[in-house]
Order: structure tokens, then sequence, then C-alpha cells
């Protein structure tokens, strides 16, 4: 028999003090979905409170009303529903949920479901006590409803334990079962009606590279030529309203300052614009404090909008600050250099260096679009240009075994700037960051880790000589090549597959080695290593290595020996 309905709902149940209608609203919201709690719309329908319908109607009178009300919840789209904690129980209910939602549930111990009732009775004396409830010995009445309905609760499709958990937590690990629940659903409707609008709208559009989705945000990556014109239009698409404030540096703004201040004045925004100095030392709590300072002083408000106009120092500050400023505020990444169109501005990583290593303090934080124009690389100082290249080549050695022989045959073309192959380029790497991002956006899955090849060795680099020495793509050149070396002496990767990544990396200019070239600056092994270890990738003391196993496949492993590290560090001193 044909099916003729789709999953396009989120259903929270659980036992009442689970923190049902809470959750489900938090999600709603971060969603951009309606929310619906029954309890409520029966409340609504009744006239009367819920205690009043048990005590004058009867419990059999109240079931009638919450199976005619989840009837019509049903009936809905991208909605949130909470549901009553024996809702579930019937069968008809079930079924019509089950047919249109994804269900949830919220666990909670009886003692935690207790003290949350029950305090919260006391704090609020508005606040009606469940009928059920009203026992003289709440606690066990709860432990035998609850043992009664643990059977029907365990026919949800995903559980989570409430118990020490924030709403805020809660909605977030709720949004990540969704997130994989409903891609294996073979009936689940994969974007909601505004999402699937715009889903249409972008692929209809060649400038955009690939759309990230991600538990918290869903975002176009715009790549192309002379998109600058378009930004205003696009963060007015992207229902972006508030006035604008613009981080960039010194060398970017001096160059394109002005043309973008102009775009968003004339899409009708308020824009007001900082400035700071050029280079990763630049990336500070110290120098966000001052942007902190700038915002206040201009009085800034949340749903205002940071744009981060600049390379991967810029984004990284500019979106640290927006994570933080008010809590949040939306930002747009308008990428400027090679490393920060297709790596850098995408997935929502940003941050601050420490003394001690970089990126220490940071956040998850997605922006709300992300606007590469292809034609500013064409001003890129060379070896800035170059440096970036070692993030599109890590794209497909980790990922796509395709890309990399298209990088392999294209390689001349692509140094010089050529502009189709270069937006195809950029595109495709980005839409490969985008891929891994979606499935992974904070790193607990395990598959983002594989962005970080080369980059526990290029982190130790760049601490251990406190970022005077190497530009971020130089040192992950380097990284990438003792990681492949690294590969190879545990016998993962034949010697064939080392020479090709390292020829490839030579071709476009970037150092395979650790000798010193026309600096003073010295290096030390030690130093590197110290770095390394207070790495973000370090779990229990031990560094996860992303390695290689052929091009295109990358594995993690944990059990990596210091000497093998400390013979492939001496090892590229010495090439």
């Amino acid at each position: 028999m044909e099916v003729d309905w789709q999953i396009t709902n989120l259903v929270i149940t659980g036992f009442s003090g689970t923190g049902k209608s809470l959750v489900a609203k938090e999600i709603a919201r971060r969603l951009n979905w309606d929310f619906l709690d029954t309890d409520d719309e029966i409340v609504k329908q009744a006239g009367k409170p819920i205690a009043e319908i048990f005590r004058q109607d009867g419990e059999g009178r109240f079931r009638g009303l919450e199976r005619e009300t989840i009837r019509k919840a049903c009936q809905q789209r991208q909605t949130v529903i909470a549901i009553g904690g024996g809702a579930i129980i019937d069968p008809q209910n079930y079924e019509l949920l089950a047919r249109t939602g994804i269900i949830v549930c919220l666990e909670a111990k009886p003692e935690t479901i207790y003290e949350r009732l029950f305090h919260e009775a006391a704090c609020s004396p508005e606040t009606e006590v469940r009928p059920l409830l009203a026992a003289d010995n709440p606690l066990e009445r709860i432990r035998q409803l609850k043992a009664s309905r643990q059977a029907y609760y365990a026919k949800a499709d995903w559980t989570i334990h409430t118990d020490g958990l924030s709403i805020s937590e809660v909605a977030e690990e709720v949004i990540r079962a969704w997130r994989l629940l409903r891609r294996a659903h073979p009936h689940f409707d994969p974007l909601p009606s505004k999402e699937r609008k715009l889903d249409s709208e972008l692929k209809a559009n060649d400038e955009v590279a690939c759309v990230v989705e991600t538990a918290t945000q869903s975002y176009p990556v715009f790549v192309g030529y002379g998109l600058w014109d378009k930004l205003g239009e696009k963060m007015k698409q992207a229902a972006l309203s508030g006035k604008v404030t613009i981080i960039s540096d010194e060398n970017v703004f001096s160059l394109y300052g002005s043309k973008v201040e102009g775009v968003l004045k004339n899409a009708g925004f308020s824009v007001n614009s900082f400035v700071v100095p050029p280079g990763e030392e630049t990336k500070s709590m110290d120098s966000a404090i001052k942007i902190y300072d700038f915002l206040v002083e201009h009085r800034t408000e949340r749903d205002d909008i940071i744009v981060a106009l600049g390379g991967g120092m810029v984004g990284d500050l500019a979106g640290f600050v927006a994570a933080t400023f008010l809590r949040g505020m939306p930002w747009v990444q308008v990428p400027t250099s090679l490393v920060a169109m297709v790596d850098a501005s995408i997935g929502g990583k940003v941050g601050v260096n420490h003394r001690e290593g970089k990126n220490l303090i940071g956040a998850f934080y997605q922006p709300n679009l992300v606007l590469a124009d292809c034609q500013a690389l064409t001003t890129l100082p060379q070896r800035e240009l170059t440096s970036g290249w070692a993030e599109v080549i890590k794209h497909g050695l980790i990922l796509d075994k395709e890309f990399f022989e298209f990088l392999e045959t294209n390689v001349d073309n692509l140094r010089k700037l050529e502009p189709m192959l270069l937006t195809q380029a950029i595109a495709r790497s980005a839409a490969i960051k985008a891929q891994v991002v979606s499935q992974d956006e904070k790193e607990r899955e395990g598959k983002r880790t594989i962005l970080n090849y080369g980059h526990t060795i290029a982190h130790g680099l760049e601490a251990a000589t406190r970022y005077k020495r190497f530009l971020h793509g130089e040192a992950v050149a380097i990284g990438m090549v003792g990681a492949a070396k690294l590969s190879q002496r545990l016998g993962l990767l034949p010697s064939a597959g080392v020479e090709r990544q390292q020829a490839l990396l030579q071709k476009f200019g970037l150092p395979t080695s650790l000798r010193p070239k026309r600096s003073n600056l010295k290096l030390s092994i030690d130093g590197v290593t110290r770095a390394m270890e207070l790495d973000k990738k370090v779990i229990e003391k031990a560094i996860r290595w992303v390695l290689l196993q052929d091009i295109g496949k990358a594995v993690i492993r944990s059990d990596v020996h210091r000497e093998d590290v400390l013979a492939v560090l001496q090892e590229l001193v010495e090439l």
C-alpha cells in the first residue's frame, strides 16, 4: 500500500517533570518551527484548568479532549509537539504521533521528578499539582505511575535522560537525535517547508557551493566572481535587518572596506566598522575586549549583525565576539583569503589564541551565511595565496581522491587563478568541509576530527614559533608531510602516497620541510612537541592523530608513540 504521509513533526513525550514543554519550546525556537503543548490547548478548549476537568468531568473526558487535540496537532507540519505524560498510552494517539513525527522521550529518576514538580509548586502558588499525583505519598505515586507507563515510553524513537541537564543541554541532545533519526527514516520529509523553499532557491542559484546544515543553524555558502555587490541582498534574504558592524584588518579594509560599506548602505543597512592590525598576534582576548568596548559605545543590540571581512584570523576573532557579546549575535562571513574561503569561514569554529596554544579559547558558533568572492584573491599577497592551497589539498587527501586528481591535473591554471577552474576548486573544497561539519558540528562524533589532518604538527609549529615564522597553510603543509610520513612509519600509507602528496604540495609552492630559509628564528623540536600536547585534539594526554591509509581515506589513531613522532619531526628538519 502506498504511504501518503510523511514525518514532519517532532514529538516530546515523558513523565511530568521531565521538562517537556520548556524543552520543546526551546527546540522550536532553534529550529524556527511552531510549538504546541497539548495540555495548554486542552485548557484553552475546555476553558478551565486540567485539575478542574479531572474533578468535574472525570479522566475520561480529559482523555477524549487529549485525543482530539493530538489529532489536530498531527495535521500540522514543522511543529514541536509536547504531549501530556499519559497521552502516549492511548494506541490511537501513538499511531498518529508515530506516523507524523519522530518521538523523543525525556526520562528522569522519580526523585528528580518529585523535586522538580514540588519545588515548582512551592515556588509558584499558581502552579497546580498534577491530578494523578495528588496522593499522601507523592514520590511513591510517581514511582508507581511511571512504572506503569514505562513500556509505552520505551516505544519512543529516542530517549534522553535529563537528570543534571539544563533545558538548553536537553534541547541540544534532542536536536542531535532528530538530525540522526530523520535521515534514516524512510518517510521523513527531508526539509521543512521554509528550508525546502530556501533549498530549491539555492539549487537554482549557481553561486551556491553548498548548504551547511547543523543542529544549531542551516546556512548557505556562496562562491563566485563579483559577489560582493550582492552581499546586502543575500543578507536580507537570510532575514538579517539590524545595524551592521564590519570587523576587518588594516590590509583588507584598505582594499575593500569602502566598497563593502557602500554595498551594505545601498541595501539599507546602517554600518559601522572596526579595523584591527593584521597578523595572528591580533587574534587575542585583548583584541576581543577592544571590539566589545566599540560595540558597547555604539549601543549594539542582540539583533544587530557582525560582518567578518578578511581572512581566517578576522573570521575567528569576529566570530568569537559574535558568539559572546550579548550571549550571541547574528554574523556573516565574507572571507577574502583562500584558506578562509575553503576552511576557516565554514563550520563555526571561532576563537582567540592563548600564549600556550592556538585557539585554546573559543566556541562553536555558526554564521548566518558565507559569501566568498573569488575575485578578492587577485589582490592577495602571493605568499598568503600559496598558503591557502594547503587546506584545499587537504580536503582531497582526507575525503575525495577524485578532487585530489583534479588538483594534480590543473595545478598550473589554478595557480594562475583561472576564474572558472578557481571557482570550481573553491566551491568543491567548501562543499567537502560543509559535508563534514553538517555531520559533526562540535567534533563529538569523531567525523570532524579528520579535518585536522596535518594540524597537530602545524599548531605545534605555530605555537613554538609564536606565530611569527609560518603562515597557517605553510604550517599545515609541513604538518601534512609529517602526518603522511608518520602514516608510512606505522605501516598505513605506502611510500607512493607520501611522495604523491609531497609532490603536489611542492607544485603549489608550499613548504614540505623545516629547514630554515632566510630566518634567524630557531626551532626547538621539544617546543613543538610541548605545544602539540596542549592541542585541543588531546584526550587523556593522548593525541588523536589524523593519518592516511590512502589518498582520500583518513583514519584517526590515538596509539602513536612519542618516539615515532620525534623521529618524524627530526626527519622534517633534515629534509
